[in-house]
């Protein structure tokens, strides 16, 4: 105890800094979950959290009909029913279910953004391991084609063959092997009609008889 109030603050402050760090190190690390493992507790977890009844019909319509009200426009309006029996009566909900209700949502808000911000970090983490796996698979091509055409790796060669298949296909570009069909051929022009001479003749020899 003397040798305590014989230190400064400044001293008492490392040396409670120096204590939790030697707690923190002699707690073991949490153990790390499998894919399989996570996804049984969450369902747990969600079996466990307590659920609420849907909006009814006349509540929805009632909010759709309503502007949006403030949190402090909210609770103004709980505190009439502490002045109003009748109030109570009307609306059906004691004031102490009604606060308790608010209570409720304010405490569940901070597991809701509890759940965004682990939401958030999984979606994170499976983005840079499919980013990661993506970039390996480019080295893998990379060095895989340059060795592909030393003949002494010609087993290679099939392999590199199928991923720019596959890469044709993801672009959307048909296989080399397959032509585009050949243009359809234009359509001949229609044949005259035989009977144009005979009308021309037919017109000459009119003139002719007026002569």
């Amino acid at each position: 105890m003397r040798k305590n109030q014989s230190q400064t603050p400044k001293q008492q402050s490392k040396q409670s800094k120096k204590s939790r760090q030697r707690a923190a190190a002699d707690t073991p690390p949490p153990v790390m979950l499998t894919p399989a493992q996570a996804v049984e507790q969450l369902r747990a977890l969600v079996q466990q959290v307590p659920d609420v009844a849907s909006l009814t019909a006349q509540e929805r319509t009632l909010l759709k009909n309503s502007k949006r009200l403030p949190e402090n426009v909210v609770q103004a309006s709980i505190t009439i029913l502490d002045a109003s029996g009748t109030i109570v009566g009307a609306v059906g909900q004691p004031p102490e279910e009604v606060r308790q209700l608010i209570d409720d949502s304010n405490l569940w808000e901070v597991f809701r953004k509890e759940l965004e911000t682990v939401l958030r970090s999984v979606t994170d983490a499976n983005i840079v391991r499919r980013q990661r796996a993506r970039a390996i698979a480019a080295r893998v091509y990379g060095v895989a084609r340059q060795l592909a055409e030393d003949p002494a790796n010609a087993e290679l060669k099939t392999h590199v063959e199928d991923v720019k298949r596959l890469k044709r296909l993801a672009r959307g570009r048909k296989p080399a092997s397959q032509q585009p069909p050949a243009p359809s051929p234009a359509p001949s022009p229609a044949p005259l009609s035989a009977s144009a001479p005979e009308k021309v003749e037919n017109v000459e020899t009119v003139k002719e008889s007026k002569s």
